[in-house]
């Protein structure tokens, strides 16, 4: 494909005579003639790299300044600047604030295109870095959280992760099961040794024993599963989706510790830490026949279970951070942030799709969002469609009230009761985010409880009704 390279520059003859030098060198070329021009051009499409006049007569901007607002938003791109008045102080200026290198006219056409081989090169180094920098960060999984439910659960891991024990994962799909089985992994004595995941709803009964065991054919053995996992970590995902015929010999191997690859006779012996997670009662599931016991109780000899997403809103701060950090680096933007209020209302959300959810929507805001130099701090405005709307719909099941039956003080006492009572129990008794949400310092949110006579852990656990007010003719 064809490297696109913009150029920037109020003097036409100038914009031809590097248009003519570039297109016959196979490059595709794009103009702009002012500051305008060019930030609409790199906005419509970022290119490989700018050729930018320092003196742009009548623009809004200098060159300088379109550099700098180039680079805020695109600090990857290379950008070599040109001027016919060009001091070293320029040049400094301009290296300093990001362009790659500086050129004087009158120019050589060959030491143009020098500059901007050596640019393109360098950029393309700087973008497959960045890639293997996020690709490390996105393989280099970790638990992200400050809520006393993720941190006993990395108190938990952190014993558990350094025995051979089996250890069993709970918690809803998208909270990270299997971040914890590579945390495990990570901290264990076999975490120089392979990590295998197998999708236990994906396995074919009738290619089950090639695909664990390996199989013998044609003169060559090819591994299974369970023989390139050995020595270290083999995560059976969503095990409950395993297929029954699966089980019966997942339990041989737990028993015997030994595999033979269809083909042949031969015995080969493994040392496999197994670890083994659902989204599902399993209890239901082995009373309904649909899991073996038996193959429970050897799987099942420690349990985690990690809570939802919703009932740990601490974590959503921490999340959002670093999710927005990750797809920053992936993108080669600008980090985005968010306000208090957007925070707020993030933490206000029940999220269903837990922290899969969350990083899914963090990634729509990095793509959909305006770009960091327009709006550094995104508000509530900016979160995808289904935040757009404060209102909160009302369960059928959820009893409604007539406060029209009450006089106006009690009525209003009530009010607030039963509102502050649902606000804490959304934000799981912590006051700072309640009071952030509703409007309140917390201080004055502490004596507003203390005068209605709430205690958090009441509040917590109470329920949350609806609040309806019933109209009269």
């Amino acid at each position: 494909m064809k490297k696109d390279i913009l150029i920037v520059d109020d003097e036409d003859d100038i914009r031809t005579l590097i248009k003519a030098i570039l297109e016959d060198e196979g490059y595709q070329v794009r103009e702009a003639s002012n500051s305008a021009q060019a930030l609409s051009a790199v906005k419509d499409k970022v290119p490989d790299l700018t050729i930018l006049d320092i003196w742009l007569q009548e623009s809004d901007k200098d060159g300088l300044e379109v550099l700098e607002q180039i680079k805020q938003d695109n600090p990857l791109l290379p950008v070599l600047m040109i001027s016919g008045h060009g001091t070293v102080e320029t040049a400094v200026t301009a290296i300093k604030n990001g362009a790659y290198d500086f050129i004087e006219k009158p120019f050589k056409s060959d030491r143009l295109l020098l500059m901007i081989t050596r640019a393109l090169e360098t950029a393309d180094l700087r973008k497959e870095n960045k890639s293997l920098k996020a690709q490390k960060n996105k393989s280099d999984h970790k638990l992200i959280g400050n809520s006393t439910a993720i941190t006993q659960l990395k108190s938990q891991i952190e014993k558990i992760a350094p025995t051979n024990s089996r250890v069993f994962i709970t918690g809803e799909g998208g909270t990270g099961k299997e971040v914890v089985a590579k945390t495990i992994h990570k901290l264990s004595g076999r975490k120089d040794n392979p990590f295998m995941v197998v999708n236990c709803a994906a396995l074919h009964p009738e290619r089950l024993e090639e695909e664990l065991f390996g199989v013998y054919k044609d003169g060559e053995t090819h591994k299974g599963v369970l023989e390139l996992a050995n020595g270290g970590t083999l995560f059976l995902d969503e095990v409950a989706d395993m297929p029954l015929e699966t089980q019966a010999k997942i339990l041989r191997v737990l028993q015997d510790n030994k595999i033979h690859p269809v083909g042949t006779q031969d015995t080969i012996n493994i040392d496999v830490r197994f670890l083994a997670s659902t989204n599902k009662d399993l209890q239901n599931v082995i009373k309904s026949g649909g899991f073996r016991e038996d193959l429970y109780y050897r799987l099942n000899v420690v349990t985690l279970n990690i809570l939802p997403l919703r009932k740990r809103t601490d974590d959503i701060l921490p999340l959002v951070e670093n999710f927005l950090e990750r797809f920053s680096q992936q993108t080669g933007q600008a980090k985005r942030t968010l306000e208090k209020k957007a925070i707020a209302k993030l933490q206000a959300y029940q999220w269903p799709g837990n922290v899969r959810q969350l990083k899914n929507m963090m990634e729509w805001i990095t793509i959909m969002t305006p770009s960091p130099s327009q709006k550094a701090e995104l508000s509530c405005d900016d979160l995808p469609p289904e935040f757009s709307s404060s209102k909160t719909p009302t369960p059928a099941n959820q009893p409604r009230f007539d406060y029209t039956s009450q006089p106006l003080r009690e009525a209003r006492e009530n009010f607030e009761k039963t509102y502050l009572r649902a606000q804490i129990k959304r934000f799981g008794g912590n006051v700072s985010q309640t009071a952030e949400f509703i409007g309140m310092e917390r201080s004055a949110l502490h004596r507003k409880l203390k005068a209605l006579d709430i205690s958090l852990e009441d509040a917590q656990d109470s329920t949350v009704k609806n609040i309806t007010l019933i109209n009269k003719a």
